[in-house]
Order: structure tokens, then C-alpha cells, then sequence
């Protein structure tokens, strides 16, 4: 099977693998890398020690390695060595490297070779501080964060040793790394050991001192001398000894606490969306951590490979590829350090204030740049809660209050209550007020107080069905023109301005209006604002919704007057007939390519609400963003008049900073081009809207013609793969589940595998905006194979 560019986070029970940092250059890495090799072969002698050090300048002759090999005895290995004693990105400008996932898929491949040969401990040496460049230029703390390697940092015992000792663990703790043993020398001048020791104290961090080296001499004889019976001393010392049971200890207690997690959350965790009858310890995913586009996920040997040989190369982690994009959130990468940093700087320049009455720079920054990023002229207010549900309560709220103040409507006239318009297929979010904006279905049923307040339009839908696009049409619907219509590719069906007078745009437009008239006319029910998904409908099952048909019953409630009472908009950016609402919870801010999936209808509308990518995926914010006609609804003489809705967490700052850098980095993105393999791929005819999909054009065609496929859709980094049900599809059907336990598996030989989430009988997969084509490849290729 194609395996993906991606480094697994490396755990053998046999192997323990350290990485030494240290706080900055010369301060005394590869001496304590050799006192540990000693204490461990004097304390372990049935067992391997191995020192590696991936990339070194400077003399050969001088190098750390050999270092290692003269005092300690142990086999060592260097992968990339440079002779210039420079900074390892200036000194090997001169030559044609491989690319730093190549450089660890090299080390990854060393100690797979450790772990193949017997019971031990790989010492990995990094060069330089924790930041100092690797030979591409990539900061250490960054370029070895797939791996993950619990870390013994070595401190700075020189002036000055301690700002930099904090500062290189806090590097190392905001990006994910587990420091567990700090290393420090005894200089009775400074005396940073003490301070240093009762700092990492606090945070539960054991720390060994050891006695400063001897001081270098002219006479290189009597160094060597020296350095021979200070390592001798300090291997055999309490400290030495100390640090070698540490590890052994913190080594054993990670892979308890992995194998016990399972068991541990059957018994005292209430998952989402979940029939706990089903679940068991054998069905949880224990993670140890994420990178990039995979978890790394625990797995027992037991569910390993079937070859002794095997389990001892691939250990007990393995990379699992996040198909649900961490249900819809993920944007930018698991651990994206950029959004690590503005959460630790948030956080440390406010943690968290109220905001009612006040404001701080991150809310305020972010407000303008989302106005300006979605570049709607009809939104110039903001609100801002928690999650997507939330915030679709929230623009509910607002466009039933917008409509009542307008027509004159209340709560306490005696007439019929006010309900939503919106799509069949629809849903809002698990919030009470959310779920009334849903037709009836599993999400609700159950629900003691649902009431299900509104009208739900059975809609077009669009597939690739065996190679060919098309738009399925409602039983009912397509008087007089054929059910399915066939289109030549995605931008043509996606062509709204051209498709508008054609027979469906007709069709479309005369169901619409004879069906409002119906309900509103002659059964005097009453709409305070049409609610629809732009593009796709995500829980109902990664349905896309034919654009034009969005697209027409906007049109319709805003230009048919006599549907509603008369009103006199004061300008462009007003609402008329009722408030448009867009749910982009899951589609909006470039998860279907774009910023705002509402421009793929053409529209503007007057409350669009966003979550999930708003932070990329790292924190809960939600924005709610509406007219300026919509908020003077809200003012008024009384409080009761406003809008009372909020949460203590309202705006907090850690929030919209991360959202701020989020956006600002898929904005540039797109501006860099960063998608132009994928434009390229599905590039259709001249003066067609560009539609692109993350996930290549062979395969989805392919998909489309696979046995048991019902149907298929791809758009930005979204795919869906509707499998055929002949015992009726929906959400409670299991057609996809056999699809979904294969690709978890990984198949024979698979060295990864592949989380999905499904809808009934919908298999689905979402990428995050920075997957690449090598690994999209890897897993359409898995895809492949098991469909």
C-alpha cells in the first residue's frame, strides 16, 4: 500500500528513545549524553545503548559522536555530517539535501533498526539550542515535533543560563513535547542549578545535578586523562544512577497509562453521538498525540502485525490519518506551532476578560478582518459565542426579532407562531432552539421538548453518478422537464447566472413561489427568515444542494412583495421579504474553497454565522455576523428590547487571536496559490465558476464507478461516498459502517490507516487546507483498495 509522507511518532516497548536538548549551544549536550550512555551499560549491561546524532558540523575529527564512542563505548551513528563549524542551515547551503520529512523517515529508520536488534535506549542528540536551524533552515523545536520524543533538556549552568533554560522549555512545552528529566551542572559561581531545580520542580519536572566537567588544558593528553576519570566518577554516582531509573520509569508509566486509557474512558466518559451499547475498549481510539494530518494512535500488539519482527519496527503508535478533519474543524494542521504561539500570548496578555461593555484588541482586529476577508456589503456587525450551535441560536434570535419589529408581529397577538423556512435535509446544531429550525429526524425524535417550528423544502440534489454530474430532481418537483439532469462538470452546475432562465431555474422559481403562496396565503402561517446550509447540507448526510435552487429561493423571498407585508427598505444593504440566514458553520472560511460558501449562490446574506475553521481548528469560537438593518431591530427603550444572549466566555481573547492568525493564513493561502495543483486538476471550461476539490478528479470518477456506490460528491477539501442501501438510506443506516472498520484496519502490511466518521450510509472524508497532494494520494490510493 502507498505509503504517505508522514512520520510516525516513534514508542517500542523494548526501545527507549531520548531526545537531548539543550537550553543552547556548548552547554554540555554531549557530555551528558556520554554519562548516560555509561550509567546505562553499567546499570543495564544485558541491554543495547545507541547514540545518534542526525546532523553535526565541524571537524569530523571533533565530532560529537566520536566523542561519545571514545568515553562511553557505544555504538553511535551520525546521518548528516558537515565539515564548516557553522549554524547546520549555512553549512550545508553547498549541497542538494532531502527534504526534512526525508531526514526523519532516515532517523525513523535508524531506530527501527535499534529496536529490531535488541532491549535498550537511543540517545538522540539535537545541535545547537532548541530553536538553532536544521540544514533547511526549520527551527529544531519544529523540525523533530512529528517524532516526538520525550526530551531531557540540558540547562545553561553560565550567566545568563537561566532565562535561556525557561525560555527552552517553554519552546519545547508550548509545541507539545513531553520534557522528562532535566540534566544540570553544578557551578558554585552562578548556582543556576538551584533556582533552576525548584522551577521545574513546579511543574512536576525531575532534574539530576551533575558536577561541571574539567576545565580544558592545552596539554590534549591530560584532557583526555581527566575527562576519562570524570566520567568514570559521575557514571557511577547517585545522580547518574538517578537519571537512568527515571527513565526507565517514565517510560513504562507513558505506555501504562496509553494501554489503560481505553478501559478508563469506557467506564467514565458520555461520548457524542454515540449509542454506548456499542462501545467497548476494543472500539476506542486512544491518541498520544497529532501532527500535520494524523493522530497518533495507540495499538496494542495484539492489533498489530502478525510478525514478531514486525511489532518490534513498528512499535505500539501508528499514524492515523484524521478523515473527519477533528469533525470539521481541522484548517491548518494538528499542532500548527503559529497557532500554538497566539494561544500562549493571548492567554498571557489577558487569559480571559468580559466583554459586555468592554473591548480588546483580538475581538476588535478579528471583527474587521472577518468583515473584510467575507466581503459582504450587507453584514457590519459581529457577535460572538462559542460554537456553531450557539451562534446559529443566536442569528435565529436575530432574524425572528428583525421580521416581528418590522411586520409588527409579537408574542402576545394570539396568531400563529413564527417558524423558519429551509431545506429538508437540514440541520442547525444540538442546542434546543437549533434543533426547531430541523425538520423532524434521529437528532430530534428523541427530544422531549423538539417542536419542529417551520417548512422544510424538498430539494435538487447534485452526484457524480458513474462518471457523470448530475442533478437528481425531488419525486414531485420537475413537471413537464426530465428528474435528472447531466451536466459536463461541477463549474457548469455551479453557473447560477447562466443556468437562472433555463427550464430548472423556471421549474425552481415556480415551486418556490406556488408553495409559499400555499403556506402563507392560504394556510396563514408565518416565516421570520429562511435558514439554509450554503452548498451542503453536513449532518443530513454531505447532501449538496443544487446552487440554483438555493440561489432562486433567496431571490424569491426578496423580490416577490406580495408574499409578505408591505415595507420600505432604506437601503441596498436592508432585508426584504424575510432576513437571509447562512449556516457556514461547517461550509464557510475556504472549506468548500472559497471564504464564504454563500458566493457559490451569488448572494449576500443578511446573518451568516461561522465556527469550526474560524480558529483553524484549535479552540471553540463562533461569530455571528448580521446587518445593520437586523441590529437596529434590537435597539429600543427598555433592556428587555436588546439582544440577551451571551456566555462568560464571550469574545475571549485566546479565541479570537487564533482565529485572527487562522484566517489570516488561509486568506494568504489563497493569495499565494497554495491550490493551484488541486484549481488545476479540476479546471473546466473557459468563463465557468471555478469549483476545485482537494481530492483529485481520476479517483472521484473512479470512486463513482466502484461496486455498491451509490453516488459521489468532491468540493474543496470535502469527499463523500454515498453507498448503496437497499433497505432505504438515512442516518440510521449502517452501509458505510463495513467501508469505514476497513479503512481503520489499514489493510495487510499497512504501516497507517485511516479514521472516518460516517452519516448512514455516507462515508465521508475531510481534508485540512494544508494537505498535500502526496498525502491526499496515499489515501485515495487506501480508498481504492478496500472499495
Amino acid at each position: 500500500m502507498a505509503a504517505p509522507p508522514v512520520i510516525r511518532s516513534p514508542l517500542w516497548r523494548s526501545l527507549r528513545v531520548y531526545q537531548i536538548y539543550g537550553a543552547n549551544t556548548n552547554v554540555g549536550k554531549t557530555i551528558v549524553s556520554t554519562v548516560l550512555c555509561k550509567a546505562l551499560r553499567r546499570r543495564l549491561p544485558a541491554e543495547g545503548v545507541w547514540y545518534m546524532k542526525p546532523v553535526s558540523t565541524g571537524p569530523r575529527d571533533e565530532a560529537d559522536d566520536r566523542h561519545v564512542t571514545r568515553f562511553a563505548g557505544s555504538p553511535t551513528q551520525c546521518l548528516f555530517q558537515f565539515d564548516q563549524p557553522l549554524s547546520p542551515h549555512i553549512a550545508a547551503r553547498p549541497f542538494n539535501l532531502p527534504s526534512d520529512t526525508a531526514i526523519l523517515q532516515k532517523v525513523l529508520a535508524q531506530l527501527s533498526t535499534y529496536a529490531l536488534t535488541s532491549q535498550g535506549t537511543v540517545l538522540l542528540e539535537t545541535a545547537g539550542g532548541v530553536h538553532s536551524p536544521t540544514p533547511n533552515g526549520t527551527p529544531q523545536a519544529d523540525f523533530y515535533r512529528p517524532l516526538r520524543l520525550p526530551v531531557v533538556l540540558v540547562t545553561d549552568h553560565r550567566l545568563g543560563g537561566i532565562s535561556a533554560s525557561i525560555s527552552a522549555f517553554e519552546s519545547l512545552h508550548m509545541r507539545g513535547y513531553d520534557v522528562d528529566l532535566v540534566m544540570l551542572f553544578k557551578d558554585a559561581q552562578y548556582q543556576n542549578d538551584e533556582y533552576l531545580s525548584a522551577f521545574f520542580g513546579k511543574h512536576c519536572i525531575p532534574t539530576c545535578t551533575l558536577p561541571l566537567p574539567p576545565v580544558r588544558t592545552p596539554d590534549t593528553q591530560r584532557d583526555e586523562e581527566a575527562m576519562y576519570e570524570y566520567y568514570e566518577g559521575v557514571a557511577q554516582s547517585d545522580e547518574a544512577d538517578e537519571a537512568v531509573s527515571l527513565s526507565i520509569s517514565r517510560h513504562a508509566t507513558r505506555i501504562d497509562s496509553l494501554e489503560s486509557m481505553a478501559d478508563r474512558a469506557c467506564k467514565h466518559i458520555w461520548y457524542p453521538f454515540t449509542q454506548h451499547r456499542d462501545v467497548s475498549p476494543e472500539n476506542i481510539m486512544a491518541i498520544d498525540s497529532a501532527y500535520g494530518d494524523f493522530f497518533q494512535t495507540f495499538k496494542p500488539e495484539s492489533a498489530l502485525r502478525p510478525t514478531a519482527s514486525s511489532c518490534k519496527t513498528l512499535g505500539l503508535t501508528q499514524p492515523t490519518f484524521d478523515g473527519s478533519a477533528s469533525w470539521w474543524t481541522q484548517g491548518l494542521g494538528h499542532a500548527n506551532p503559529a497557532l500554538a504561539l497566539s494561544t500562549a500570548y493571548a492567554a498571557g496578555r489577558y487569559g480571559h476578560v468580559m466583554f459586555a461593555g468592554g473591548i480588546h484588541e483580538p475581538a476588535l482586529t478579528l471583527a474587521e478582518l472577518l468583515l473584510k476577508t467575507l466581503d459582504n456589503p450587507r453584514l457590519n456587525r459581529v457577535f460572538y459565542s462559542d460554537n456553531g450551535s450557539s451562534g446559529m441560536e443566536i442569528a435565529i434570535k436575530m432574524g425572528l426579532r428583525a421580521t416581528s419589529v418590522r411586520y409588527g408581529w409579537g408574542n402576545d397577538d394570539g396568531s400563529e407562531e413564527l417558524g423558519i423556512l429551509g431545506l429538508k435535509g437540514s440541520y442547525h446544531g444540538d442546542t434546543l432552539g437549533a434543533m426547531d429550525c430541523s425538520e423532524p429526524s434521529t437528532f430530534n425524535q428523541r427530544v422531549e421538548w423538539y417542536r419542529g417550528r417551520g417548512f422544510w423544502f424538498d430539494c435538487p440534489r447534485v452526484k457524480m453518478i458513474k462518471g457523470s454530474w448530475v442533478v437528481q430532481l425531488p419525486e414531485g418537483m420537475g413537471d413537464g422537464i426530465a428528474s435528472v439532469a447531466s451536466f459536463r462538470s461541477l463549474g457548469e452546475i455551479f453557473d447560477t447566472r447562466k443556468r437562472r432562465e433555463s427550464a430548472y431555474g423556471v421549474c425552481y422559481r415556480n415551486y418556490i413561489k406556488s408553495t409559499l403562496e400555499r403556506i402563507i396565503k392560504a394556510e396563514g402561517r408565518r416565516f421570520g427568515a429562511l435558514v439554509i446550509e450554503p452548498v451542503v447540507l453536513g449532518a443530513g448526510g454531505m447532501v449538496v444542494v443544487d446552487p440554483l435552487f438555493q440561489h432562486t429561493i433567496v431571490q424569491v423571498i426578496r423580490s416577490t412583495p406580495d408574499l409578505f407585508p408591505p415595507s420600505h427598505p432604506s437601503n441596498s444593504a436592508t432585508w426584504t421579504g424575510l432576513p437571509i440566514i447562512t449556516d457556514e458553520v461547517f461550509t464557510g472560511l475556504y472549506r468548500l474553497g472559497r471564504a464564504t460558501s454563500s458566493s457559490f449562490l451569488n448572494i449576500h446574506p443578511d446573518i451568516s454565522v461561522y465556527a469550526k475553521l474560524l480558529t483553524g481548528g484549535l479552540v471553540p469560537l463562533c461569530a455571528t455576523m448580521a446587518s445593520e438593518s437586523v441590529f437596529e431591530a434590537f435597539l429600543g427603550s427598555e433592556k428587555r428590547d436588546a439582544l440577551l444572549h451571551g456566555h462568560s466566555y464571550t469574545a475571549h481573547a485566546v479565541g479570537c487571536k487564533v482565529a485572527e492568525v487562522a484566517v489570516r493564513e488561509m486568506a494568504q493561502m489563497e493569495e499565494r496559490g497554495a491550490w493551484k495543483g488541486f484549481k488545476e486538476d479540476w479546471a473546466g471550461a473557459q468563463g465557468e465558476p471555478e469549483i476545485w476539490s482537494s481530492w483529485s478528479k481520476d479517483f472521484v470518477s473512479e470512486v463513482s464507478h466502484a461496486k455498491d456506490v451509490e453516488s459521489v460528491i468532491a468540493i474543496g477539501s470535502l469527499l463523500a461516498i454515498s453507498l448503496d442501501d437497499h433497505s432505504g438510506t438515512g442516518y440510521t443506516s449502517t452501509a458505510a459502517s463495513a467501508l469505514q472498520r476497513k479503512l481503520f484496519h489499514g489493510g495487510t502490511g499497512a504501516t497507517w490507516n485511516l479514521h472516518t466518521r460516517v452519516l448512514g450510509n455516507v462515508l465521508y472524508l475531510i481534508a485540512s487546507q494544508t494537505a498535500t497532494k502526496e498525502t491526499l494520494g496515499a489515501v485515495e490510493h487506501l480508498v481504492r483498495s478496500e472499495l
